[in-house]
């Protein structure tokens, strides 16, 4: 079972710490999932929600509603890109330029290998905006606000980029040996009263992230 590591919560909502590698559904082979842990944070019968969803390997803040009502207005804010999301990630390489915005249509495309999302002309519209925080010797530290909520597409965006996320194989990166490098950073809501929470970096991106000059806060 996992304890859940609450971020932030009130009547409506609690924001978790979702660790990288931890589904937000159970699978059909079973295994751990977030979904685990409704039964404590919840009213029998009457909830939690996932109010968004993260990929298994990505890590950080995860919206869960405790109501319905709050459910709907949550979801609302979402699909109507209202939603504040912000992104960390470690690369290989750089973006082009310092900071920018990508704008290109994701599709789901299948093939024996599996199926993976790819930019494609036809597909739905997906826009993001990037930053250089900090670099290193072949990679760098990315803010990522994405405007849109596709599939993998942080991942595929700075892909075609040029600059993969660590420990991404799936979208061009090398084997590595590390996990995911990307961490959903910061969550907003501007519902009222607002919803709002800070992730703090998984141990596993600590290292990359002192590379590029990330420094964690004096806990003094």
């Amino acid at each position: 079972m996992w304890t859940p590591d609450i971020l932030w919560q009130d009547a409506r909502f609690v924001v978790l710490n979702k660790p990288a590698g931890l589904p937000v559904h159970g699978g059909p082979s079973g295994g751990v999932s977030v979904e685990d842990c409704f039964a404590g944070l919840g009213r029998k019968g009457r909830g939690p929600w996932l109010a968004h969803r993260l990929d298994a390997d990505t890590a950080g803040c995860l919206v869960v509603a405790l109501r319905r009502a709050a459910l709907l207005a949550a979801q609302a804010e979402f699909a109507a890109g209202r939603a504040e999301k912000l992104y960390w990630a470690v690369v290989h390489g750089a973006p082009p330029q310092p900071a920018g915005r990508i704008a290109a249509p994701l599709g789901k495309r299948q093939d024996r290998a599996g199926w993976r999302m790819v930019v494609d002309p036809q597909g739905q519209p997906a826009e993001t905006f990037w930053r250089v925080l900090g670099a290193a010797a072949g990679m760098s530290w990315l803010e990522l606000r994405p405007r849109t909520g596709r599939t993998h597409q942080i991942r595929v965006h700075c892909a075609a980029l040029g600059c993969p996320l660590l420990g991404d194989t799936r979208y061009g990166a090398p084997a590595d040996g590390v996990g995911l490098h990307l961490l959903a950073r910061a969550i907003r809501l501007r519902l009222t009263p607002e919803v709002q929470a800070i992730a703090p970096p998984p141990e596993a991106m600590l290292p990359a992230l002192g590379a590029c000059g990330f420094r964690p806060p004096d806990p003094g």
